[in-house]
């Protein structure tokens, strides 16, 4: 049975993934699975990853927004949200985290903050499984 996130695995989350964390993200089109590797960020329970919003894992959201990622002895369900453009002001305070933690190749040409479709998803987790040094932890993310 999944407990919720405790002091315990909120440490080992935070340690683990609160930092640039290469991550499968997975969607569904059309009951077909789509995978692929992005860089995420993780904070309070959610992954924000810098994307293109005409992108098909955005396209894939909008029509369906569950979610699995899997990394480094974790794997969870969510919902992805488009958090709007990355220069949203509303955006603002996690960017700067976001920013700094990807910063060794964030400003290497590959992202255009001038581009309104660069945006911010956030997968807010739902339910995930994390092993750490042989102990497995179900964990319910949901509040």
């Amino acid at each position: 049975m999944a407990e919720k996130l405790t002091k315990e695995t909120k440490q080992i989350m935070d340690e683990r993934f609160g930092c640039d964390s290469l991550l499968a993200l997975a969607t569904v089109e059309d009951g077909k699975p789509y995978v692929r590797t992005v860089n995420a960020y993780y904070e309070d329970g959610a992954f924000y990853i810098v994307t293109y919003a005409l992108s098909n894992k955005m396209r894939h959201i909008v029509k369906d927004p569950t979610v699995a990622v899997c990394g480094d002895w974790f794997t969870a369900q969510g919902v992805g949200e488009n958090l709007g453009h990355v220069k949203a002001e509303e955006n603002a305070e996690i960017m700067a985290k976001v920013r700094t933690v990807f910063a060794e190749w964030y400003d290497n040409g590959h992202t255009n903050e001038e581009d309104p479709n660069t945006c911010l998803l956030r997968v807010r987790l739902t339910e995930g499984v994390l092993y750490h040094h042989g102990t497995r932890y179900d964990i319910d993310f949901q509040e």
